[in-house]
């Protein structure tokens, strides 16, 4: 008797938005997925590396409106990996990084079930360097503090400790912070930051579509609701924000913040599509055509035999060199 397949966990990384930032690790354990269990913050291009055969399960995860159970997703991981399967949860940003990552290893865990954790690129320092600001600098802050936008509601006594959050000299960079914004800035100033501070509010950072809205405590709240500005976004607040007025690079790509559809075969679009997000477009593959090969290829065999007959042999396409190439070594001949 064969030993039965025995599943596993991978949760993945999947970075604050650009694919490219992907690590090559959780690259790794895409293409070997059975199921891909992945987030609203996990950029759906990702999910390529993935072989065709795997399924793919939306499991939510943001701050407003339907999102799946926390308590279903730890099931599913578990079912499906007893199931045999491989079991990708991929997770934006870092899993361990207000990811909830710890409560779903916790769960597999408890299951007896193998798992691995594959770190990702956390947002709370990619997106700021995105912006142009670093979160560190070594004449602004020697010292950078991460912070949850909002504490689990469940918890009998909140625990933020606002004197010293306000008394840091350091960089403060708030995760999911969006809708309260204004009790960040509100508790910051009461326990003694300056009004003048400045602040960043930072929307799908690292993607074509980052939104960046610069004020200071005294004044973001309203630059922010001006700019409609909502979720994801992460907020920075320190000096390290004047830096982002030579620093922003990301922003002031030609095509950044444009959309553009490829229709060119998957296979060739590869190359293309990084080529436009390296100039900050972000590209989306939706191809309208297959190249695929004659039902014959009598008709090119006997134009490549009597080769001699003509004057010049001309290709309407890229498509149309490597196969007439193909059939011109079959025939024994070269270029």
């Amino acid at each position: 008797m064969t030993e039965s397949r025995r599943g596993k966990v991978y949760l993945v990384g999947a970075g604050p938005g650009d694919p490219g930032l992907l690590t090559l690790k959780g690259k790794e354990c895409l293409e070997q997925a059975d199921v891909v269990l992945y987030d609203y913050l996990a950029n759906p291009a990702l999910l390529r590396h993935a072989p065709d055969q795997a399924e793919r399960i939306y499991v939510g995860r943001r701050g407003r409106g339907h999102y799946q159970d926390q308590v279903d997703i730890n099931r599913l991981l578990i079912e499906r990996a007893k199931a045999g399967q491989v079991v990708v949860r991929l997770k934006g940003g870092d899993p361990f990084v207000f990811g909830r990552g710890g409560e779903e290893a916790e769960a597999v865990a408890g299951a007896g079930i193998a798992f691995e954790v594959v770190p990702g690129v956390t947002a709370a320092v990619a997106v700021p360097a995105y912006a142009g600001i670093p979160v560190t600098h070594r004449t602004m802050a020697s010292t950078v503090t991460i912070v949850t936008g909002h504490e689990d509601a469940s918890k009998r006594t909140p625990v933020m400790d606002w004197p010293k959050l306000a008394g840091t000299s350091g960089t403060l960079v708030f995760m999911m912070g969006m809708k309260t914004l204004p009790t960040i800035v509100t508790r910051l100033q009461e326990e003694g930051r300056s009004p003048e501070t400045p602040v960043a509010a930072v929307r799908w950072g690292t993607r074509a579509d980052q939104q960046t809205v610069i004020g200071t405590l005294r004044d973001i709240v309203e630059k922010a609701d001006q700019a409609r500005l909502e979720p994801p976004t992460v907020i920075v607040v320190g000096e390290v924000v004047k830096l982002r007025e030579q620093l922003n690079w990301f922003e002031k790509r030609p095509l950044f913040g444009k959309r553009i559809v490829l229709t060119r075969a998957q296979e060739q679009a590869r190359e293309f599509s990084q080529l436009l997000a390296a100039y900050g477009a972000e590209p989306i593959e939706a191809p309208t055509i297959q190249i695929v090969p004659p039902a014959s290829w009598k008709t090119i065999d006997q134009a490549i035999v009597r080769l001699k007959d003509y004057d010049w042999v001309m290709f309407t396409s890229v498509n149309g060199v490597k196969p007439f190439m193909d059939r011109l070594r079959a025939a024994h001949k070269d270029s």
